[in-house]
């Protein structure tokens, strides 16, 4: 895994000197970053063999992904008592054909992720009946985030203005695709046994007990003061101020200001209005819906 955190970090350098414009490609009708997700990393992960026992956290950009494997890695660590850090995040899009067969020989449980779409993730996860833990945000919150990290990160294009990249985001035209169409299709599998949803809003709320019923889902057993000690290590906060040695020059670039509500200082009336009528359009009336509880986090 060496030798690929020496490749993540020559693509990062190689991302730097590219045009914006060529940044971006689609694939299946999906923008992806070229760099980090070329066309033969997606098609490597047709032959990825996913187990039973893996450890799958999914993931729109900007919902809480790097906070929550931060939460994961210290909750495996307990559980099973190897350590496991890594810069490196465990998105299978980032690894290309060559990391397929290492990937095989890993001992398990293995630590996976991705920001993809549910029907693109490959389907030996649905197959082997893999638990995948699913993180979502409010949608203003996260294009706001989305926002300032599409700006600070080389390997995507920086956004023109904040009134193009929301009007990018309310039609899919952005990386990984429609934050709607992932969470329409996440709502119909709320009732899989092997899904289970939190939100951003609910860890910031309750992070101790965001962290018990996680690590209850992956059939790890911690005591209260284990997962009070994981909660206070991975409050916001705490992650943000350790970001230099878990992230690199990065972690400023992955750990912002992890706040509910910022969206206030970039939204107009207008633009909220907008989301607003697209939410109730796509996910009123659904249990994901109830779930990011909208009404509190995201109206005037």
């Amino acid at each position: 895994m060496n030798s690929f955190s020496a490749k993540i970090q020559s693509k990062m350098e190689l991302a730097r000197r590219m045009k914006d414009e060529d940044k971006l490609y689609r694939y299946n009708g999906v923008l992806y970053p070229v760099v980090m997700s070329p066309e033969e990393n997606l098609k490597a992960l047709e032959d990825l063999d996913a187990r039973p026992d893996d450890i799958m956290l999914v993931a729109y950009p900007k919902c809480g992904f790097n906070w929550m494997v931060a939460v994961l890695r210290k909750i495996l660590t307990a559980g099973t008592g190897q350590k496991a850090e890594s810069r490196i995040p465990p998105l299978i899009e980032f690894y290309g054909p060559e990391m397929i067969e290492p990937l095989a020989q890993a001992p398990s449980p293995r630590f996976l992720g991705t920001h993809m779409h549910p029907d693109n993730i490959p389907t030996s996860f649905s197959v082997n009946k893999t638990k995948m833990l699913v993180i979502f945000r409010n949608p203003k919150d996260t294009v706001v985030s989305f926002y300032h990290f599409s700006n600070k990160n080389p390997v995507l294009p920086s956004a023109e203005s904040w009134d193009r990249f929301f009007s990018d985001f309310m039609t899919g035209e952005v990386p990984w695709g429609s934050y709607f169409d992932h969470a329409l299709a996440w709502e119909k599998r709320l009732n899989d046994p092997n899904v289970m949803i939190v939100t951003y809003e609910e860890l910031k709320q309750d992070l101790s007990g965001g962290v018990r019923r996680v690590s209850e889902f992956f059939g790890f057993s911690l005591d209260a003061n284990t997962i009070d000690t994981i909660a206070e290590e991975s409050t916001f906060r705490a992650m943000k101020e350790s970001s230099r040695d878990s992230h690199g020059q990065m972690g400023n670039v992955f750990f912002r200001k992890g706040e509910v509500g910022d969206w206030k200082n970039h939204f107009s009336h207008a633009q909220s209005e907008q989301m607003d009528t697209v939410f109730e359009s796509h996910l009123g009336g659904t249990k994901l819906g109830a779930q990011l509880n909208y009404e509190v986090h995201c109206k005037w």
